[in-house]
Parts: structure tokens; C-alpha cells; sequence
């Protein structure tokens, strides 16, 4: 869906954000990602699957092994986004929450229109640019409220089996239902 009236969006602001993850994950169900697609063109997608990483204690967390040039953003008051590339061929979108110091983040999984995050990345050009970038002033990506109360489910998350049973395990994945 194509949205370009930049004037009545009303976009998550950064107390939004700075809360623990597991509040922040489960509220971005339903919510708006807008993401500058050409000169003068933005795309918006329902947030439809989103999963939680909560801090240095969380095996399946990038920041388990502590602050790194790659995990530096984490570390960073919520509401920037963090992007990581797997397989040699995807940019991981991510959405740091919780407060400075704190390493948290929630990987947006799917959308509306995109199932799989690297799906969604490639099919919105999002990549290695947009590290650290402020959702909460960008010109080029933002998430915008919509005050929909969607029904979500918890799940196990994806892909972490390296994380052991106890992490692996854990019911932080949200996704609509």
C-alpha cells in the first residue's frame, strides 16, 4: 500500500521504545513500518510477526557475547534500528528497544506483504545504511501507530536451536493469528 501524505502520520515516539522488550515486541503487532521506496514514494506494511531478544543474559541474543561493533547499537537508547546480514544474501531488520545500556531488540519477521525478514528487506531496500538509523526522526523509515488492537499468539522463536533448550524454548515470538 502506498502512502504519501507525510503530514498526518503519527509515528511511535521514543518513549515507545525504551520500554523492555517483551512490552515492545507484542505491541508492534499491528502497527505500521513506512519505508522510503523512491524519491517521493513511501510503502507501509503491517507488522504481522515480530520476535524479542532481551539483553546479554539471552543466548539467542547477538548481544550475549557483549558490546562488539556490530552489537554497538543495541546498546543504545530504543528506537534505532539494527540490520545484520545472514547467509551472504539477507539484511536481518531489527528495532532496538529498552533503555541505553540495556542491549534489546525485536526482529520484525513478517509483514502483510512479506513472509520471511529477508524477503522483507530485499522487496524494500533495506540494508547496511540504515544501522543505527532513528526511527523516531528518519526520513527514509519510521513505524507508525495505528491503534488497532490485533490478536497475536506467543510462540517458540525461529531458527536458534544453538541458543539451548531453555532460550530456544522461550515463548517470544508474537505473531498475528
Amino acid at each position: 500500500m502506498l502512502n504519501n501524505n507525510l503530514f498526518f502520520m503519527v509515528r511511535l515516539d521514543r518513549t515507545f521504545y525504551i520500554r523492555d522488550v517483551l512490552e515492545v515486541a507484542p505491541e508492534l503487532i499491528g502497527k505500521t513500518l513506512v519505508v522510503k521506496t523512491g524519491p517521493k514514494t513511501f510503502s507501509s506494511f503491517q507488522i504481522t510477526e515480530v520476535e524479542a531478544y532481551r539483553g546479554e543474559e539471552d543466548k539467542a541474543c547477538h548481544a550475549r557475547k557483549g558490546r562488539t561493533p556490530r552489537t554497538e547499537v543495541m546498546y543504545h537508547e530504543g528506537g534505532k534500528v539494527y540490520v545484520y546480514f545472514v547467509y551472504g544474501m539477507y539484511w536481518m531488520l531489527n528495532i532496538v528497544a529498552g533503555p541505553e545500556g540495556n542491549p534489546q531488540a525485536v526482529l520484525i519477521r513478517g509483514t502483510d506483504q512479506h513472509k520471511g525478514p529477508g524477503i522483507l528487506t530485499r522487496e524494500t531496500g533495506i540494508d547496511g545504511s540504515f544501522y543505527g538509523e532513528d526511527l523516531t526522526g528518519s526520513d527514509r523509515i519510521w513505524i507508525e501507530d495505528t491503534n488497532n488492537q490485533i490478536k497475536y499468539k506467543a510462540g517458540k522463536r525461529i531458527g536458534i536451536d544453538y541458543s539451548g533448550e531453555e532460550w530456544k524454548n522461550k515463548p517470544w515470538r508474537f505473531y498475528v493469528w
